[in-house]
């Protein structure tokens, strides 16, 4: 069927998913609850320019054809489940606070497995793809990849990421419909409220059969998996996987909260208008209530999963870092990955795609706001 560029209606969207991939099973229909929200956002308060609404169409229609080819997956290898995953670790922590740097780092060990951009996009196997071919959807997001940067070439100085390079694994969240999705929905009514109300235990579920359909395809030693969003789940990750190694990283708020609003902006440009005045109290907010929420799990979690790494720490040092967490963790680290990991801090350097420039004022905010609003978790973890 050929879908209007301008149709964001649910029932339109899943007959195209299931017109253009002959399947028709979504697997459970929880997904359609958030994608209700999700859809209402989009035609209410995200006032989606033109251009914004045909690019936010072809991604729902990613999302949700590939949804059809993963439950087709696992309709086809039901021992996909069956699989165990061991010992993953994982870095969190408030966005631009370090996480990538330090995910980018620890994924130089051989020994690691992260999740790649390309395999986050499309998790599912080509079934007839012979022995050593190389996936032709990696071709097609290395190009995706290259127009967005000609789109928005500013975006490399706040996160550089290429198509075969560590990603976030909000990735693979996205096709529950239940997560952070770019990261601009769970600011905007009424997905906001929406999102914050939810057990993301389902969702997790879903998220770690993704992981083992990857592990079958392409398997590792260990996950090494990255998202500020992982702070919504401390409780829900040692639940799933009792051995997990959490790294929460942290950094002075108030640079943080600029960058990050900063990095929102340039993600709103999907956009007709939007006032920065009023994104940087929006974002403000979310985190807050995601660092409360993140505390109130680690308050009753058990401590032996959880490595802090303080921000200005690891620039000084990211061997010494790197090392830390290995010891507290009890995880081996062989001259060979140390030394990768050393030639990736000297090739490395930071700010070397450029720098980002940004200031708190121009998105609403004062650090005196950001300051109070944060107090809790400035003293806990010394970041004065």
């Amino acid at each position: 069927m050929a879908l209007d560029p301008h149709d964001l209606s649910e029932s339109s969207l899943l007959a195209a998913a299931r017109e253009a991939t002959g399947l028709s099973d979504f697997g459970d229909d929880s997904f359609r609850e958030g994608l209700r929200v999700l859809l209402e956002t989009y035609e209410t308060t995200a006032n989606l320019s033109e251009g914004g609404r045909k690019r936010t169409q072809r991604r729902l229609m990613m999302l949700l054809t590939t949804r059809l080819k993963i439950e087709a997956t696992f309709a086809r290898h039901p021992e996909i489940r069956e699989i165990e995953i061991r010992r993953p670790l994982y870095v969190t922590g408030l966005p631009r606070s370090g996480t990538s740097a330090l995910f980018n780092l620890l994924a130089e060990d051989p020994r690691h497995r992260p999740l790649l951009l390309w395999e986050g996009l499309f998790p599912d196997p080509l079934e007839d793809l012979e022995p050593g071919q190389t996936d032709p959807r990696l071709a097609a997001v290395r190009a995706m990849n290259e127009r967005d940067r000609k789109r928005n070439p500013d975006f490399d100085k706040i996160h550089y990421v290429t198509a075969d390079m560590p990603e976030e694994c909000v990735m693979l969240q996205a096709h529950t419909f239940c997560d952070v999705q770019l990261g601009i929905e769970p600011l905007m009514e009424p997905y906001a409220s929406w999102f914050r109300q939810q057990d993301l235990r389902p969702a997790y579920a879903y998220y770690a059969d993704l992981l083992r359909m990857l592990q079958w395809q392409r398997p590792g030693e260990r996950w090494l998996l990255k998202s500020p969003a992982h702070l919504w789940a401390l409780d829900i990750l040692p639940e799933m996987f009792p051995d997990v190694g959490i790294v929460w990283t942290h950094r002075d708020p108030v640079p943080l909260l600029a960058s990050y609003s900063s990095m929102m902006a340039m993600m709103m440009n999907i956009r007709e208008s939007f006032d920065p005045k009023e994104l940087g109290p929006a974002v403000l907010d979310y985190l807050a209530v995601k660092v409360e929420h993140a505390l109130a799990a680690r308050d009753g979690a058990d401590e032996s999963r959880f490595v802090d790494v303080d921000y200005r720490e690891f620039l000084a040092d990211p061997l010494k870092t790197a090392r830390h967490i290995y010891d507290v963790l009890d995880l081996e680290l062989p001259p060979e990955s140390e030394a990768a990991l050393r030639d990736h801090v000297e090739r490395n350097p930071q700010n070397r795609h450029g720098k980002h420039s940004y200031t708190l004022e121009e998105y609403g905010l004062t650090p005196e706001a950001v300051r109070e609003r944060l107090a809790g978790y400035l003293e806990r973890f010394a970041l004065d």
